[in-house]
């Protein structure tokens, strides 16, 4: 290809080198957009997660329900939309944050109830500022160059299926069984062993089109089965009433009821921010409980942006020959400030999401993507009722179709050394079957040491990853070192 002259590209172009990375502007916008949709359900799911749990004073965050819950999807916008601004523009990377799941559950059900929320949100702001100190003295950086390349294209295909699962819970097409303790399986197909519901019926429908439009190589493909199938949602809605999806209504939707918006601009509140005690938790449960607390919530955090910015590189072919991203540093500092930002505004550690991917899918290879998700998280700050309207089972087929794509580098696996497949196999599995990126990382760093520890091998394996691997034991034994030591 003919190199192109700077001269003649838009500042825009030049900045975010959109036509040096093989994109175009329209391409970028395009998958920020995708990206947006595939994450605006954080929206509506941080305030049901958080907003109802009480602390242990019985207080809820933000103030009393129902107004909390507004609050809480306001801060969580402005954060994510901010944030992921600053990972655009800072380090160029197709790459959007929010809060992150999974710890906001963590922070609701598990740290509340033994503190305040404010307390609570305090020891995210630690946990986010120990991370930062971390990345601004190289060691963050230096463990991700540790890794094995080959363990973290092993990182890559599982977070494929991990996404691609959550497709699939999300929209119903797959079910938690009611009685899974009880059971030989813990999922199955439908709410009773088949699909049911016209909401499933939608999802399905998605993820066809988007299959389609995909191998015919249309344009926006993913954007384009967002919206057509959010249309046909809205459209069913109206026409069979299925409302919110639930143990009484299984056959519902999974999230948003897709409907014509009342009103589509609402009143933002602000009251989660700047609502938190940063030494607060240490008074209420000890300094030993407190360590224990940060420990948990970084090591989750430190991994998880690992694996998703590999995974949303080697996606976007932004890897070098050790699979290293540009401008790494830069990376995990934004992840590192997103965290302690999110503890600070109210609303939970804010993290890198892998639904990036779905963006990176439709064609985004810069910032400039990000740029876009952020304005957009910004703008539904004042548009909620819009953004609200888009069901899971709309956004999630793109999760599926990125999963496949990311599926397809398990080819650079070298499946006869064992020394490597084996750990590979545990992280590829362990994510999905755990529902968990940082607990398929470790296992698979575990792995990784204890093999060549037994083959006498030791000297191959970098001193960090040693470090790494003997942490991760102690995160697997977490509760019972925190039995013994409280």
């Amino acid at each position: 290809m003919a190199p192109v002259d700077a001269s003649r590209l838009s500042p825009v172009d030049r900045f975010f080198k959109v036509t040096q990375r093989g994109s175009t502007v329209g391409r970028e916008v395009r998958g920020g957009v995708v990206t947006f949709f595939t994450m605006a359900y954080i929206v509506v799911l941080n305030p049901l997660i958080l907003g109802f749990a009480k602390d242990v004073d019985g207080h809820l965050l933000g103030g009393s329900a129902p107004g909390n819950l507004a609050a809480i999807a306001a801060g969580t916008s402005l954060v994510a939309g901010v944030m992921t601004i600053l990972m655009g523009v800072v380090a160029n990377y197709p790459l959007a944050l929010a809060t992150g799941l999974g710890l906001n559950a963590f922070v609701a059900f598990a740290i509340a109830s033994q503190m305040t929320w404010a307390d609570a949100m305090g020891l995210i702001v630690i946990e986010g500022l120990v991370i930062l100190a971390l990345v601004l003295t190289g060691f963050r950086t230096a463990v991700f160059h540790a890794v094995p390349a080959q363990l973290k294209v092993a990182i890559s295909v599982g977070i494929g299926l991990f996404i691609a699962l959550i497709g699939f819970v999300d929209s119903g097409f797959v079910r938690r069984l009611p009685d899974a303790a009880n059971s030989t399986v813990p999922v199955q197909l439908g709410p009773s062993g088949e699909l049911q519901g016209w909401p499933t019926a939608i999802f399905v429908f998605g993820l066809a089109l988007v299959v389609c439009l995909w191998v015919l190589r249309v344009k926006g493909a993913i954007l384009i089965s967002i919206i057509v199938t959010t249309v046909v949602a809205v459209v069913a809605e109206r026409l069979g009433h299925f409302g919110q999806g639930g143990a009484d209504n299984p056959t519902g939707w999974s999230l948003a009821v897709p409907d014509v918006p009342g009103k589509v601009i609402g009143t933002p509140h602000f009251g989660t921010l700047g609502h938190f005690n940063l030494l607060g938790s240490f008074e209420t449960i000890g300094i030993v409980g407190g360590i224990l607390l940060v420990f948990t919530l970084m090591l989750a955090d430190f991994f998880d942006t690992m694996g998703t910015m590999t995974a949303i590189g080697a996606e976007a072919g932004l890897l070098d020959e050790e699979g290293i991203p540009p401008k790494t540093q830069q990376i995990l500092v934004i992840d590192s400030i997103a965290a302690a930002a999110g503890g600070a505004a109210g609303v939970s550690s804010n993290t890198s999401y892998i639904e990036s991917a779905s963006g990176v899918g439709e064609g985004a290879r810069t910032g400039l993507a990000s740029v876009v998700t952020g304005c957009l998280f910004l703008l539904s700050i004042l548009f909620a009722p819009v953004v609200e309207i888009i069901p899971s089972e709309a956004a999630v087929p793109a999760l599926i179709l990125v999963g496949f794509l990311m599926m397809q580098q398990v080819r650079g696996i070298a499946w006869d050394d064992l020394e490597i497949a084996i750990p590979a196999f545990l992280t590829i599995v362990l994510m999905p079957f755990t529902y968990s990126i940082s607990v398929g990382i470790g296992a698979g760093f575990v792995a990784y040491a204890l093999i060549k520890l037994v083959r006498g091998k030791v000297a191959e394996v970098h001193p960090l990853l040693w470090i790494v691997a003997i942490l991760f034991v102690v995160y697997f034994a977490i509760h019972p070192i925190s039995t013994l030591l409280t």
